[in-house]
């Protein structure tokens, strides 16, 4: 009975061991592959937002705001990106921003979102992100998209959280 017992248990146990070896050396094998696949991603998102830039480099700094996840500075000084996080209706937005030297949006774009579809799904359209081209910290002229105004606050708090960054680690 005892012998009915230990075999399979010891037959799955070098199964286990088995898998989890194969598993570790192919996650050996493939993570720097996955690891450059998400850098490159990245530039491109980076480059979609400042064209102009040459290449990006990630900047540090003590005194961004706890939403700003990364920030990334072109390395030809033509702008500088923030990658924020706000809480809209549907939950966690991550929003990647670039502004230019002085002071003003070039671009914005919504990278994730949960927002409900046909409603809160409009901050993340090209017609409102357009909007936010030229805009400096005011954010003055730019009005909540009706029937999404916690999105709207939200995506705008995002933005300003940026600014606050961007003033952070000008210079």
């Amino acid at each position: 009975m005892k012998k009915d017992f230990v075999a399979p248990v010891l037959v799955l146990t070098l199964i286990c061991l088995l898998i989890t070896a194969i598993l570790a050396v192919t996650n050996s094998a493939t993570a720097p592959k996955i690891e450059a696949d998400k850098l490159a991603r990245a530039n491109t998102m980076l480059l979609e937002i400042i064209p102009e830039a040459e290449s990006f480099e990630p900047v540090t700094a003590n005194a961004l705001p706890a939403s700003v996840t990364q920030a990334y500075k072109s390395t030809n000084n033509v702008g500088l990106v923030f990658i924020v996080t706000a809480d809209g209706y549907g939950g966690e937005m991550k929003i990647i921003c670039g502004i230019s030297p002085e002071g003003q949006i070039i671009s914005c774009k919504t990278m994730e979102h949960n927002e409900t579809q046909g409603i809160g799904t409009r901050v993340t359209d090209e017609g409102f992100t357009e909007t936010l081209a030229g805009k400096d910290a005011s954010l003055e002229g730019i009005s909540a998209v009706s029937g999404a105004t916690i999105s709207s606050k939200a995506y705008l708090g995002a933005l300003a959280d940026a600014f606050d960054a961007f003033e952070a680690v000008k210079g």
